[in-house]
C-alpha cells in the first residue's frame, strides 16, 4: 500500500475516480435491493450469487466450468480442476461465517479460509492454515508477480490486520480492493491464494453492510472482465502509484456492479416464473 497517512485506507477514498466509483457502486446495490423479489425470495437471491460466485473465481484461478456443471456436480475430490471448484465452493459458504471474527482477527480468519480451501485435499502437509514458510512454493497459476519473502509476508498481514481492527472512514469498496489486492501480492499461503483473496473481499463487503444479503457477488465480474484484465488491473494496485491504485479499485467496482446486474437477472427469472 502506497500511503503512510494515519487512515490509508480513507485517504485513497480521494484518488481521482475513486468517488465516482463508490457512488456508482453504491447506487447499483441499492437498486438490486430494492428489487420487489428481494422482499419475499432474498435468500433463494445469496444462494444463487454464492454459487455464481464460487463459479466466477474458480474460473480466474483456472477452473473455467459451466454454471450447470457446478451447480450439477457433487464431487469435487477429482482432478485439480475439480478440486479447485470445490475450494471456491466451501469459500462461499463459510464467508458469511466468519464476518465478526474477521473484524477481531483477520489473520484467524485468512488461516481458516485456508484450511477451508484445501479442506480433504492430501499431500499439503504442515502447510495448510498458515503462512509460508521459507523455501515453500507457490501454487498460484494466474499471478506471476515477484513473490514477497515470508518475513516481509508477515509484516504486511500485520499491517494489513491493524488496518482492518482500527477501522476508519474508507468506503467499503475501498477496503475491499486493499484488502483483495494486498493478498494477491503477498499470497501468503502455499496454494488458494486467489480464491482466498476474492473470499476476503466478499468478507468485507458483506460485513461493511454494503451488501449485508451477500447478494452482490464481485467474483462474477471479475471473471466477467477476463483474466487479462484482471492481471492488468492487479499491476496497477502492486504498482502503488495514484493512479495504479485508483484504477484496481474502479476495477473492483466494475466486478460489484456486474456482479449485481447477474443478480438483478435472477430477480426477474424468479419474477417471470423461470428459474
Amino acid at each position: 500500500m502506497s500511503t503512510h497517512a494515519s487512515d490509508p485506507l480513507a485517504a485513497l477514498g480521494s484518488l481521482p475516480g475513486v468517488a465516482d466509483s463508490v457512488d456508482s457502486v453504491r447506487k447499483a446495490v441499492d437498486r438490486v435491493y430494492g428489487h420487489r423479489v428481494m422482499r419475499r425470495r432474498s435468500n433463494e437471491i445469496t444462494s444463487e450469487a454464492a454459487l455464481r460466485g464460487a463459479r466466477g473465481s474458480a474460473a480466474l484461478s483456472g477452473a473455467d466450468w459451466a454454471l450447470e456443471e457446478v451447480r450439477r456436480r457433487t464431487d469435487f475430490g477429482g482432478d485439480a480442476e475439480a478440486r479447485t471448484v470445490g475450494a471456491a465452493l466451501r469459500l462461499g459458504a463459510e464467508s458469511g461465517q466468519l464476518l465478526s471474527i474477521w473484524r477481531q482477527s483477520p489473520l484467524r480468519v485468512l488461516a481458516r479460509l485456508h484450511l477451508v480451501a484445501v479442506g480433504d485435499t492430501p499431500d499439503f502437509g504442515d502447510s495448510v492454515g498458515r503462512p509460508r514458510q521459507p523455501g515453500e512454493a507457490v501454487d498460484e497459476p494466474l499471478i506471476e508477480a515477484p513473490l514477497p519473502d515470508p518475513a516481509e509476508v508477515a509484516g504486511r498481514l500485520d499491517g494489513l490486520s491493524e488496518l482492518i481492527i482500527a477501522g476508519g472512514t474508507a468506503p467499503a469498496l475501498v477496503t475491499a480492493a486493499v484488502v483483495h489486492g494486498e493478498l494477491l501480492a503477498l499470497r501468503p499461503f502455499t496454494s488458494y491464494n486467489g480464491l482466498i483473496a476474492r473470499a476476503a473481499e466478499r468478507i468485507v463487503l458483506i460485513g461493511s453492510g454494503l451488501d449485508p444479503k451477500a447478494i452482490c457477488p464481485a467474483e462474477v465480474g471479475h471473471a466477467e472482465q477476463g483474466r487479462a484484465a484482471y492481471v492488468a488491473a492487479f499491476e496497477g494496485y502492486l504498482s502503488g502509484t495514484p493512479e495504479g491504485m485508483a484504477a484496481w479499485i474502479a476495477h473492483c467496482g466494475r466486478a460489484v456492479e456486474l456482479g449485481v446486474r447477474e443478480s438483478t437477472a435472477v430477480c426477474e427469472a424468479l419474477q417471470r416464473g423461470a428459474a
